[in-house]
């Protein structure tokens, strides 16, 4: 999940890396995939016909997001999370991937957490670090962890094809689990045209096309990235309904404390910290790094986490489509990719299928009643 995986609430790809994405890290891709609103209710739009009575009065007290917010928002996790491919991709020449994201967290979450109580604010209670602790596990660890770990068995772009069912697993989750409305057919169409976009633009089997058999993709490596997307979908729904601070900056930040932790301790575990080495450092690599901690975590899983508690998940969760797209246009501004008629046409297909999540007529007939 591109960067992926609450921040912008964190992985997932890696993409990039995705908190709440995010994250990230939710994010990205679970590589990119997150953070937290400003609120813990949803908007009037977004409440299910079976939700508690007092969940229903929180969300008819929430006046609706302006329209140019969501869109600034929303902008900001497409063009930034799908920058963060090519900024992993930097980072991890002389960095470990999981190690490399937990300091990227680590630091983000710091940072946050600090300009958070410096500002003074709302106290910390205990079950509010927990939600933390369990949206920032599922983002970080879960979504852009996996990631990682699945990139070096599987190719780039057989895990970008199945990081784009994220916004399948958005769907399904919140009407199976969460008891939200079921798609309808013009949500489950975009999905469909969204993803045929993906797979047209990454085009994983055209060497095996153009060599002998079938491409052979590595079994727990696609699983790895299945579970992936999973956990980031799920973390990015258990957000919208955790007890966490109503304050995005400190959520956010308490969020990305916690993922980082777990992403340093698992890296601690499988000895990535004995094949780091300062003499391989490059000002590419830490730059990237830089680049990540500042334009993916703290800005991009910010507007991730205020996305994910003022708009359908649904149309949340398109930044799956458009991070591939803007990867291949950077990749082909800086030389490292090929932008062919296949590629430009490829764009069109995932932008049709963004317009159609997030225009149809049934969605629009729910904004103008609010």
């Amino acid at each position: 999940m591109p960067d992926a995986p609450r921040a912008a609430t964190a992985a997932i790809p890696p993409p990039p890396s995705s908190l709440r994405h995010p994250v990230d890290s939710a994010s990205a891709a679970p590589s990119e995939r997150p953070s937290d609103a400003p609120a813990i209710s949803r908007s009037a739009d977004q409440t299910p016909k079976n939700a508690a009575p007092a969940d229903a009065a929180l969300a008819q007290q929430r006046s609706p997001a302006p329209l140019w917010l969501i869109a600034t928002a929303l902008f900001s996790i497409y063009v930034i999370w799908g920058s963060t491919y090519l900024a992993i991709k930097y980072a991890v020449e002389a960095l470990p991937p999981l190690s490399m994201a937990g300091a990227r967290f680590l630091i983000s979450g710091i940072i946050l957490f600090l300009a958070a109580r410096l500002r003074g604010g709302e106290p910390i209670a205990w079950p509010q670090w927990r939600s933390a602790a369990i949206v920032g596990v599922l983002l970080l660890l879960g979504g852009n962890g996996l990631v990682c770990w699945a990139e070096k068995h599987v190719s780039s772009g057989v895990a970008a094809v199945l990081v784009a069912t994220v916004p399948l697993w958005f769907v399904g989750l919140e009407w199976g689990i969460f008891g939200g409305a079921p798609p309808t057919l013009a949500t489950i169409f975009g999905i469909c045209v969204g993803l045929s976009g993906v797979v047209l633009l990454i085009n994983p089997f055209a060497a095996a096309a153009a060599g002998a058999g079938v491409e052979s993709v590595h079994g727990g490596g696609a699983i790895a990235l299945l579970f992936a997307c999973f956990f980031w979908a799920g973390g990015s729904l258990y957000s919208r309904r955790a007890q966490l601070p109503k304050s995005a900056i400190l959520s956010t930040g308490m969020q990305m404390l916690c993922g980082g932790a777990a992403l340093v301790v698992v890296g601690l575990l499988l000895g990535e910290f004995a094949a780091l080495d300062a003499k391989h450092f490059t000002p590419r690599s830490v730059g990237a790094l830089l680049y990540l901690i500042t334009f993916g975590s703290l800005i991009g899983f910010t507007a991730y986490g205020w996305l994910l508690k003022n708009v359908s998940p649904t149309v949340v969760s398109t930044y799956a489509f458009v991070n591939p797209a803007v990867a291949v246009f950077l990749g082909w501004m800086v030389h490292e990719t090929q932008l062919t008629a296949r590629t430009a046409i490829a764009i069109a297909v995932i932008l049709l299928g963004v317009g159609v999540i997030t225009l149809s007529p049934k969605r629009k007939a729910k904004a103008n009643a609010e």
